[in-house]
């Protein structure tokens, strides 16, 4: 998968280590970017979310392209939030932040942010076939909506198919996380090629496994918050998240001489 070619393009950044709670850090510098461009910040929130709260609207009872909506949301998250990371950038060079910062980070040069989000669209579909092979092969039951999984697999008493569910989950969540924690960050901020940024996301996750398990869980528990008020807590969520994401890339990885 990975060439020399690519090998020796990620040995060029070195691994910066931080300690456990660090991401409650980056939760902080992140929130005070929001704080410093909430204009520009809460704008590109709000059109991430409201789609997506329509989406959610359009399809509450249909438990199945629910589950596709939610995964992919997560696997797109860290495309959809390459403007924060271009404002955070900004911010830390002293450059005034504009409306042209975002339009400039959604105008790429090359394709590389297409290329990787074709990796996670391709990863994301593995992800969802095998859920829904699993529910569908040992659930008691037809889910044809979300009481239906509520009461026939996550309330079951009986059962160890919600459990095996979750840590099914888990297991293809963590290569795909570890393939994107900073991966879009490097691309926008350097010119890598997609699988050198991929084995260098790689490579700070192996370094810092509990960090990063930590920030994991913080990402996925205040996104799941913004869901669960129909979307909308995103517009201040997202916007928080990926500026911290930003200074997590800038904390765990620099350059080498």
């Amino acid at each position: 998968m990975f060439t020399d070619q690519s090998l020796q393009e990620s040995r060029c950044f070195g691994v910066k280590h931080v300690p456990l709670l660090r991401p409650l850090g980056w939760l902080a510098r992140g929130w005070a970017d929001l704080r410093r461009c909430p204009g520009l910040s809460l704008l590109q929130g709000l059109m991430l979310a409201l789609p997506g709260a329509l989406l959610l609207l359009l399809a509450r009872h249909q438990f199945w392209l629910l589950a596709v909506l939610f995964s992919v949301f997560l696997l797109v998250a860290p495309i959809l939030a390459t403007g924060f990371y271009a404002l955070s950038r900004d911010l830390a060079e002293g450059r005034p932040v504009a409306m042209k910062t975002l339009l400039r980070a959604w105008q790429p040069q090359d394709n590389r942010l297409v290329k990787f989000g074709l990796l996670l669209a391709l990863s994301g579909t593995g992800w969802i076939l095998c859920s829904a092979a699993l529910i569908t092969g040992f659930a008691p039951a037809p889910i044809n909506g979300p009481a239906d999984f509520i009461r026939l697999v996550v309330l079951s008493d009986d059962s160890l198919l919600f459990p095996g569910w979750l840590a099914l989950g888990a297991l293809l969540a963590a290569p795909m996380f570890a393939s994107s924690v900073v991966t879009i960050p490097i691309l926008l901020d350097r010119r890598i090629s997609v699988m050198a940024a991929v084995l260098t996301s790689w490579r700070v996750v192996m370094a810092h496994p509990a960090p990063l398990a930590l920030w994991a869980s913080l990402l996925i528990g205040l996104t799941l918050l913004g869901m669960a008020s129909l979307m909308l807590g995103l517009v201040v969520i997202l916007p928080w998240l990926g500026h911290a994401s930003w200074h997590a890339y800038r904390d765990l990885v620099s350059m080498r001489d």
